[in-house]
């Protein structure tokens, strides 16, 4: 008797889905070509590097933590673990009261940098502690980092003992905790911004110091606290989601996507961030000894005193420029390979792609935790952190045949229409950025906070005018890509 082979279905996805996996896609496109190694250049070329020894030590501390947290991922859910769950959530015990503690002294009692100017400890090559210039160090970051570490561990211990105690390995989706976590922190940022756009910090900051503006860095540390704990608390309420909803989408395929995680772990965090730290440990004696080298060090360093060296040395722009290729070529390498290993190893694409994206939100707050630059930090972070969430919700079988309808001639303009706004809405949404963050991220659509309350100004008879055009975008293009996503879903339409 002929046996007939059945011919398999070629692999579907509903448009809904895949707008999201591009608009995720696009994001570390973006920010992995583009703005990443536009960060780096700016800050070597700079006229003095401490911006680029803060910035290359929050990468190795974004990187590391990262790096711990897929390690006890890894340790706990591994079919064999070897480290039982008790013995993480001590440890995240004493990382968070620990993480916390230094974080509330460096914010509070003017200790965030290290070394100050009046450090001396030990001073080489003209430095305050051995070689490190003043400020090399940011003590709040290194706080949140390790508050952030500590709560990672004691909540992935008590999932992993709660799991202990069922055979139930399902992948149950965005269950209602997931959503509410979502709703809450979405809420949450949503009136931040609408407060923001009514009240600028700096403007409530003089208020509150009665309007003496030598002590508005007083003031402002009080209005970052109070919105800090807003902020703080939509970001770890995402964090919450993604954390809970990332271990659903894997657990049904442990075997298969825990390789894919640790390699993401090891291979991508875990030597970027050992890359990076020794670069921030060794960013001025290595520009010491290179300037002394010859036709190599007068054409890729500058600096101001040959008395003060490494003190006063900067990369010139031909230095910078070879580092931006570099990190430009590793970037477009890593995504072109994503892009190759789709259809073999679509594991460690989806997992490599969420995890990178929550790397990027914890980078971007910890790089800026400057008093006025932190607030906007926490936004962003929280935004990267609900589209993560999206991502690894949308992740679940996201090649299952969910639709029958073809597309036609409204779909189209539905799923053009949903980019369109996607696009926009970003565009509107980092362009929040102060003025501080200049040249770094220059603003794209007008924004200066204070309808209600102004910023200060230095010229009485020359106001700062505020600007609301990118919130307004931002609420605008968000709802009405949100109803055409929601016809998008509603439709089934098939790619």
């Amino acid at each position: 008797m002929q046996q007939v082979q059945k011919k398999e279905l070629p692999e579907r996805i509903s448009w809904a889905r895949s707008i999201i996996f591009a608009a995720g896609f696009f994001f570390l496109a973006a920010i992995l070509v583009g703005q990443l190694p536009g960060y780096i250049y700016l800050k070597m070329t700079a006229a003095s590097l401490e911006g680029l020894q803060q910035g290359l030590f929050s990468l190795a501390v974004t990187c590391l933590a990262g790096f711990i947290i897929v390690f006890t991922v890894v340790s706990l859910f591994d079919p064999k673990p070897s480290i039982p769950p008790a013995i993480f959530t001590g440890l995240g015990a004493i990382l968070s009261i620990a993480g916390f503690a230094l974080t509330f002294w460096a914010y509070f009692f003017n200790g965030q940098y290290f070394p100050t100017k009046d450090t001396s400890i030990n001073p080489i090559l003209g430095g305050k502690f051995l070689w490190f210039q003043p400020n090399a160090i940011d003590l709040v970051m290194v706080g949140l980092a390790v508050f952030t570490v500590g709560l990672a561990m004691i909540f992935y211990a008590a999932l992993a003992v709660r799991e202990s105690r069922t055979e139930d390995r399902r992948d149950l989706g965005t269950t209602p905790a997931i959503r509410a976590l979502i709703i809450a922190a979405s809420t949450l940022v949503v009136l931040f911004l609408i407060a923001y756009t009514l009240v600028s910090d700096q403007g409530l900051a003089l208020q509150l110091v009665d309007g003496n503006l030598k002590n508005i860095g007083e003031g402002l540390k009080w209005v970052n606290f109070g919105a800090g704990i807003i902020l703080g608390t939509a970001i770890y309420l995402t964090m919450a989601a993604f954390a809970l909803r990332l271990h659903y989408l894997m657990r049904p395929v442990r075997q298969r996507t825990m390789p894919s995680l640790y390699a993401v772990g090891a291979l991508g965090l875990g030597q970027t961030g050992a890359i990076c730290l020794v670069l921030a440990v060794a960013l001025y004696p290595l520009i010491g000894g290179l300037h002394f080298v010859p036709i190599l060090g007068p054409y890729f360093t500058l600096c101001a005193r040959q008395s003060a060296i490494p003190a006063t040395c900067t990369f010139a722009q031909q230095g910078g420029y070879l580092v931006d290729a570099i990190v430009t070529m590793n970037a477009f390498a890593i995504l072109m390979g994503a892009v190759w290993a789709w259809k073999s190893n679509r594991n460690l694409v989806v997992v490599g792609g969420v995890v990178t994206v929550a790397t990027i939100a914890a980078m971007t707050l910890l790089v800026h935790t400057a008093p006025d630059q932190i607030l906007v930090s926490m936004v962003f972070c929280a935004g990267m952190l609900i589209m993560a969430v999206i991502w690894t919700s949308v992740g679940r079988r996201e090649f299952a045949v969910v639709g029958e309808n073809n597309l036609g001639c409204l779909g189209q303009w539905l799923v053009m229409g949903t980019c369109l706004f996607v696009y926009l809405g970003a565009f509107a949404f980092f362009s929040i950025a102060p003025a501080s963050w200049e040249p770094e991220t220059a603003p794209n659509i007008p924004f200066v906070p204070g309808t209600v309350i102004a910023p200060p100004t230095t010229n009485p008879t020359a106001p700062v005018m505020p600007q609301t055009d990118a919130v307004v975008m931002i609420i605008l293009m968000g709802v009405l890509a949100a109803v055409q996503l929601y016809f998008l879903t509603r439709n089934r339409y098939k790619v």
